[in-house]
């Protein structure tokens, strides 16, 4: 089963930015899509980020377009979320996981609280 430990969030003023560490253990992610997801408390998880596995396609909704860069690093099992420009409505709990026709596969982990202070 595999397992994703998320790092990285805290506290930011708007306008700031954050990276955020997805690491995955207990199996190889390198032949999946990846994806970062986060959740407000009343709200259902949203998909932000996503990599494909061979050629590196990312995929964004318009909220996160412009300002979020996702990558991956096969080799260590990896992946990062570089979040710029964050307004006070990024604020969430962030979450990684193996993504397969846009639902997660695998249970998710802990996730990492990011504030966004305005």
């Amino acid at each position: 089963q595999v397992r994703f430990v998320e790092s990285g969030g805290g506290l930011v003023q708007a306008g700031g930015s954050l990276r955020l560490s997805c690491a995955a253990s207990g199996g190889s992610l390198s032949g999946t899509t990846i994806g970062w997801y986060r959740q407000v408390p009343g709200k259902q998880r949203e998909l932000v980020a996503s990599i494909t596995t061979t050629l590196g396609s990312t995929l964004f909704p318009e909220s996160a377009k412009g300002r979020f860069t996702i990558a991956r690093d096969n080799a260590k099992n990896t992946a990062t979320l570089q979040m710029n420009s964050l307004e006070s409505e990024d604020t969430a709990v962030y979450y990684c996981n193996a993504v397969f026709a846009g639902r997660a596969l695998f249970p998710w982990g802990q996730g990492t609280q990011v504030t966004v202070s305005s």
